[in-house]
C-alpha cells in the first residue's frame, strides 16, 4: 500500500524549513522549543478521544503527527535521524517484541501472555530496572508507573490498609513542617511530593489510574465553579466583590442544586 498523502505532509514539512524559502517561524524552532507543542497536542488528542469526537480525534492526531515529523526533519538537517530511521527503528522495536506475530504464534496465547513477554522482552533490553524517562511524563502517571514496576519485584504494600496509614503517615509530616516555627519550604515541598506519591499508590491500589482520577476531579470542579458562575449572574452578584464566606455558601448552594439535578 502506498501513501501519497504522508509522503505529502513530509514533503509539506520539508518546506517548511527550507532555509531560504521556509516559514521564518518553523527555522526558528528546536526539537526543545517544540517540546511544549507535543505535549499540548498528546493531550489536546486525549480529549477528542475522551469526547467521543471522532473527527476533532482525526485533526488532533494530525497534529500529533506535525510534531513527529518536524522533530524529525530537524534533525535530519543535523544528519541525526529522520523520519524513514524513526520508523526503522519503530518497526524493528514491534517485530521484536512480538514474537508471537512475527515468529512463533505459541509464545502467547491471550493479551496476558503478551503483557508478560512484552515486559521480559524490555528487561533484556534495559540495564537497569527504572529508566530516566520514567519521571518525564505527568507526575501522577509516573507515581503510578513506578509503583507498579517496583510491585514486580514485590518492592510493595501487601494491602491497601498499609497504604493508606502510608498517606496519613505522609500527611502528618507535611503538617509537621508547616508547624515548624522556621519553616523550610525545601522540606515542605519535598514532603508534600511524598504524599503525592503516596497518594497514587493508594490510587494504584484500589485499581483506579491517579492521573485519571485527578483530571477528573479538575473536571469537576470547573465544571461546578462555571456553575457558580452561572447562578452569581442570575442573581446579580458580583463574585468578585464577595469575601470568602459569601463565596463558600454560593459554592455549597451550587453544589446541592448540581446534586438535585444529577450533574456532577
Amino acid at each position: 500500500m502506498e501513501y501519497p498523502e504522508f509522503q505529502r505532509l513530509v514533503d509539506v514539512i520539508a518546506k517548511l524549513r527550507h532555509p531560504e524559502d521556509g516559514c521564518p517561524w518553523d527555522l526558528k524552532q528546536t526539537n526543545k522549543s517544540l517540546l511544549k507543542y507535543l505535549i499540548e497536542e498528546s493531550y489536546e488528542y486525549v480529549h477528542a478521544v475522551e469526547s467521543d469526537n471522532e473527527k476533532k480525534m482525526e485533526e488532533e492526531l494530525g497534529d500529533v503527527l506535525l510534531q513527529v515529523l518536524l522533530h524529525s526533519q530537524i534533525a535530519s538537517e543535523r544528519s541525526s535521524f529522520n523520519i524513514e530511521s524513526v520508523s526503522k527503528t519503530l518497526a524493528d522495536k514491534m517485530i521484536k517484541r512480538h514474537p508471537h506475530v512475527f515468529e512463533d504464534k505459541s509464545l502467547a496465547k491471550d493479551a496476558s501472555e503478551v503483557s508478560k513477554n512484552w515486559e521480559k522482552i524490555k528487561s533484556k533490553d534495559n540495564e537497569h530496572f527504572f529508566k530516566e524517562e520514567d519521571v518525564y511524563m505527568p507526575s501522577l502517571m509516573a507515581a503510578d508507573k513506578i509503583g507498579a514496576k517496583s510491585a514486580k519485584v514485590n518492592f510493595d504494600w501487601d494491602t491497601v490498609e498499609q497504604v493508606y496509614d502510608k498517606v496519613e503517615e505522609e500527611l502528618g509530616e507535611v503538617l509537621q513542617e508547616i508547624k515548624e516555627k522556621e519553616r523550610n519550604d525545601l522540606r515542605v515541598k519535598e514532603e508534600i511530593g511524598d504524599l503525592l506519591f503516596s497518594v497514587a499508590q493508594l490510587s494504584r491500589h484500589l485499581g483506579h489510574d491517579p492521573e485519571e482520577a485527578l483530571r477528573d476531579a479538575n473536571k469537576k470542579f470547573i465544571n461546578r465553579f462555571s456553575h457558580m458562575e452561572k447562578k452569581a449572574r442570575s442573581e446579580s452578584k458580583d463574585m468578585m466583590a464577595m469575601n470568602v464566606e459569601q463565596l463558600e455558601e454560593l459554592w455549597q448552594e451550587t453544589k446541592k442544586e448540581l446534586k438535585s439535578k444529577r450533574i456532577k
